[in-house]
């Protein structure tokens, strides 16, 4: 698939507040790869699940930083589901996925790429799995999202790496910060993806759900499952806020369109 502008512009969908672009997986793999041919000026992708969109209903002053990304695709089955109840089509391109295929099919294993995040055991394994001889890697502190100064080495670090990719990996909305950061930055570039967990996944660090539980929408039980301590409040609390701000979204459609 040939990517420009105006493709983009067509597959824009707004949903719960957020424009998405309307990309597959396979259309994402060939935008992100044919973006990042061109040594163009920095672009990050963005892959909102059910976690950011309710995050972004409480901190609004996140908004900004999906709204200056290049790219942003729908993470969730859940978002998908809740889309098509109002005739939506919103094609699932999960940041794992994508990742996935990129080091699959379109990174060669001796150019140069650059992570933020993660730990050197994650680095190490991934670097095994692909036979990578250039990886240049960030390791980000803790708590990034009240440390502005730690924001701005990451996006130093990236804007001194000569990568046609740069993953970042710290959870959200910090990974966003710093993608938003790079961009401010004006002399960085290739494409930096914020996707989450992927390389945990791809490592083997952490293991991801069974193909049949993703296509099933059961990932998000599968992670509650393996990680209770950690994920229960994520999954069991905070995500089903999503449907009462569906709710409300739909409310306030049906009112604009009456008028």
């Amino acid at each position: 698939m040939a990517y420009d502008g105006a493709s983009r512009a067509r597959a824009r969908i707004n949903f719960l507040g957020i424009e998405f672009n309307g990309f597959d997986l396979d259309q994402a793999v060939d935008a992100v790869a044919a973006r990042a041919s061109i040594d163009g000026v920095f672009s990050y992708v963005v892959t909102p699940n059910v976690d950011h969109v309710v995050g972004l209903s409480s901190e609004p002053a996140r908004r900004p930083l999906y709204e200056a990304a290049w790219l942003t695709l729908n993470d969730s089955n859940i978002l998908q589901r809740l889309g098509a109840r109002v005739g939506l089509t919103l094609p699932v391109a999960t940041g794992a996925d994508l990742a996935e295929r990129l080091f699959d099919d379109v990174i060669d294993r001796r150019e140069p790429i650059s992570i933020i995040g993660g730990d050197k055991a994650m680095i190490d394994a991934l670097k095994h799995r692909y036979a990578l001889t250039d990886v240049r890697w960030h390791r980000a502190p803790m708590g990034l999202k009240q440390k502005p100064e730690a924001i701005v080495k990451a996006a130093a670090f990236a804007a001194a790496q000569p990568s046609r990719f740069t993953f970042i990996c710290v959870g959200a909305p910090q990974q966003e910060l710093i993608a938003y950061a790079i961009a401010q930055r004006g002399d960085a570039t290739g494409v930096g993806l914020c996707v989450g967990a992927a390389l945990e996944f791809l490592s083997g660090q952490t293991q991801r759900a069974p193909l049949w539980m993703r296509k099933a929408g059961l990932e998000w039980f599968y992670r509650l499952a393996s990680e209770p301590g950690r994920l229960w409040q994520r999954y069991l609390v905070t995500g089903p806020k999503v449907f009462s701000l569906f709710a409300a979204w739909r409310a306030s459609m049906a009112s604009a369109n009456s008028r």
